[in-house]
């Protein structure tokens, strides 16, 4: 049955300014962690130590939200992470992404509903009114009260955007005033009272490493950026908007963390008869309760204060990991990740109602079954594991995609924040198990029954998306043995044959295999699911290749489509461990930015494996072939091409050309180049003419084959200035191949990253 052409679809409003972004990841982050985590963790690392981590939580969650801030600019998007690992790594990584970062959100709503429940049914209980219930009830009451809060606020997510971020907004303004009034008093304290200061000593009793458990504990305090690169789809100027609002929410968070925690240790007085113990041991006795002890002496009604500061907190956070973990959920139902349900706009409301349904029950099972500070560990590890990812993103995607995307937002001194949160969260990650051994199981367990999911179910229904490389027609039958791969793009069935002649010549002395790749070139208007439309020419021009290979070599061939040709080519290079890649060359060069086009630039710079170019090279047989030396990386591997392509009565003749440092190849040098070729014919050649680009071209008038090694440039736009390689191959009009090597170090960074 034909789709209905007049079908409605529902989008989320797009309401949420600046400001209603900044305060909603205000709010994600003022909540447990601070109330909870202090009493929590102080008994790991003392008075200092915990001022410490905080300050340092602080620069670990700069550098991710630099990531993030970076990522939502350019694909600003409900699903956050999710979106970033989907244009990162593909598919199956960006589910894993989506699925952590929809249990992380929940788990951390959990936490907030329950220091809503403790801190305002203790705050209750010490003005008396709950004298009429039995002790036995306590804890049902607290669970209770726990489920009550969580649904309120499930309800005011169902109501909208707009109310969301509105109450959201009003909660995290009133508890930012209380607890930086809280932070004010703290200062006021040790500087009225220097003595206070003492609480400070030992600043350390327990040693450095119990830093990166607190560390571990109480970052679930800084994941509320996350949430706000969940709104993509509702927030005004997303590209301007979602970078600020991250940036500023962190900052704003770190400052209120560090007066606050220095506050709770300077609030309780060392003399008081009460206090028969160091101020940081009284403090950590009372557990998840801590913080509340200290600040009831910080000053008069400092209970009162606290409590109203722990309702906002509590609730402006649990509002926006409400608001994050349905986001997380819809993103995966839009594209059939989950069934399509989780994807399901109300009408009325325009918000994801099933998303948040499912989001509630983790939540509310979270709170009511485990503990208080197994919930927060779990929280913790999860969003350590999501912030990895991120930042990996980060690098990979600036690097394969940096020029196809646009960024409102590009993080300073790239890519240093995030291999330094990288090496941090998995350090924190590792020692979280001292802070609780069962977070470490259901962590993993989340993760694998989200892998089952995907391969059961997910992996045969995912819609996709404009990103990806998407697989139209692939034929393989792995050869027996590790063979050396060449793979050869087909562009059209005109320069197919082009390329045969000297692919068959290059792979002739080797146990090669043959991959026929075709690129579909979709243009950018035009949906990809009509990119079947465009593989008829392709088509033809691997099989007229496979005509003249097959009888020689295993031949396999993939048709795939991509709206970036380049990065299409570089994955599949990388997919199928290619060990050369040959291309065409028309020899132009259209656009000023680029030294060959748009995609060879870009494929030199990026594949991991050895390139050969063809300009004009046809199925001609070559006599004689000149290749420049000039002491470059390059110089043996353009040889052993010239020798592959060069008949075996021809002649190689070597131009000796000076180097960077204005000297000619040495004798013993260029002796060793032929020594390793083991060929005959081979003589070298100096020239006195000392213009590097108008010696190599008076010199190749004389051959019918000029092989160039070239250097892959770090970036493969904006071009400003030509090496006299690349001068070589625009005012060459005769044959010429150019060859780059791949080695060391960042062949395998290219291949693997």
């Amino acid at each position: 049955m034909a789709e209905n052409p007049h079908k409605v679809t529902y989008e989320l409003s797009r309401e949420l300014t600046l400001f209603q972004l900044t305060m909603m990841g205000i709010g994600m982050m003022i909540g447990a962690g601070v109330f909870l985590g202090i009493g929590k963790a102080i008994p790991f690392v003392g008075p200092g130590g915990i001022v410490l981590t905080f300050a340092l939580n602080t620069i670990l969650a700069t550098g991710t939200a630099f990531s993030y801030a970076e990522l939502s600019s350019a694909v600003p998007r409900a699903g956050g992470a999710y979106n970033f690992a989907r244009i990162g790594f593909g598919r199956g990584i960006s589910f894993s992404a989506g699925w952590i970062e929809w249990f992380a959100s929940s788990v951390a709503g959990s936490i907030y509903a329950i220091t809503f429940s403790k801190y305002t049914l203790e705050y209750l209980k010490d003005l008396g009114l709950l004298f009429w219930l039995p002790l036995s009830l306590g804890p049902c009451l607290e669970k209770g009260v726990t489920i009550l809060i969580a649904l309120f606020f499930i309800y005011i997510n169902y109501r909208g955007a707009s109310e969301t971020g509105f109450i959201g907004a009003v909660m995290t303004l009133g508890q930012t005033i209380f607890l930086l009034f809280i932070g004010g008093v703290g200062l006021y304290i040790a500087a009225t009272n220097p003595e206070r200061l003492l609480n400070f000593k030992p600043f350390m009793p327990k040693g450095w490493l119990n830093l990166f458990i607190a560390m571990g504990f109480t970052y679930v305090a800084f994941e509320g950026f996350e949430v706000i690169s969940q709104a993509g789809d509702e927030a005004i100027a997303p590209r301007k908007n979602l970078p600020k609002a991250m940036i500023y929410s962190v900052f704003i968070v770190g400052i209120t963390y560090i007066l606050v925690s220095f506050a709770s240790v300077v609030a309780v007085n060392a003399n008081h008869p009460d206090i028969t113990f160091p101020v940081w041991e009284w403090i950590g006795q009372f557990g998840e309760m801590g913080f509340k002890k200290a600040i009831e002496r910080l000053f008069p009604f400092g209970n009162f204060f606290l409590t109203l500061a722990v309702i906002f907190a509590s609730t402006s956070a649990l509002n926006a990991t409400i608001f994050s973990a349905a986001r997380a959920s819809y993103a995966l139902g839009r594209d059939r990740m989950l069934p399509a349900v989780f994807a399901k706009i109300s009408k009325k409301r325009k918000t994801p109602s099933y998303a948040l349904v499912f989001s509630g029950v983790i939540i509310l099972c979270n709170a009511v079954l485990l503990p208080t500070k197994d919930v927060a560990s779990s929280a913790s590890i999860m969003f350590l594991f999501l912030f990895f990812l991120v930042n990996i993103c980060v690098i990979r995607i600036r690097l394969n995609m940096g020029d196809e995307l646009t960024y409102g937002f590009v993080m300073p001194f790239f890519p240093l924040f995030p291999l330094l949160a990288i090496g941090a969260q998995a350090l924190l990650a590792v020692f979280l198990i001292h802070m609780s051994w069962l977070a470490w199981i259901i962590a993993p367990c989340w993760i694998a029954a989200g892998i089952v999911i995907y391969h059961f179910y997910s992996k045969s229904r995912v819609v996709p998306s404009e990103s990806e490389i998407v697989v139209i027609e692939e034929e393989i039958e792995e050869p027996a043995g590790d063979k050396y791969r060449v793979m050869v793009p087909i562009a059209n069935p005109n320069n197919a044959l082009s390329l045969v002649g000297t692919t068959i010549k290059l792979s002739r002395n080797r146990d090669a295999r043959i991959d026929l790749l075709h690129m579909v070139a979709v243009p950018d208007q035009i949906a990809l699911s009509d990119a079947e439309k465009y593989v008829l020419e392709g088509k033809e021009g691997i099989v007229e290749a496979m005509l003249y290979l097959m009888p020689r070599f295993p031949v396999t061939t993939a048709v795939r489509h991509c709206r970036n040709i380049a990065r299409g080519i570089v994955s599949a290079v990388r997919e199928k461990r290619v060990d050369l890649l040959i291309m065409g060359w028309h020899g132009s060069r259209v656009d000023k930015r680029f030294v060959m086009g748009s995609t060879l630039d870009k494929v030199i710079s990026r594949s991991p494996c050895d390139i050969v170019i063809l300009k004009d090279c046809g199925n001609r047989k070559f006599y004689r072939v000149l290749v420049p030396i000039f002491g470059s990386s390059n110089d043996g591997y353009a040889l052993r091409i010239a020798d592959s392509l060069t008949e075996s009565e021809g002649e190689i003749t070597l131009l000796l050309l000076r180097g960077s440092n204005k000297d000619m190849p040495s004798e013993r040098y260029v002796k060793e180049l032929i020594r390793k070729t083991e060929r005959s014919g081979i003589k070298a050649k100096m020239t006195t003419i000392q213009d590097n680009t108008k010696a190599v071209l008076e010199e190749a008038e004389g051959h019918d084959l000029l092989v160039l090694g070239i250097i892959a440039r770090k970036h493969s736009y904006n071009v400003k200035k030509l090496s006299f390689q690349e001068k070589i191959a625009h005012r060459y009009n005769q044959s010429l191949v150019i060859v780059n090597e791949a080695k060391g170090i960042a062949s395998i960074t290219k291949r693997w990253f």
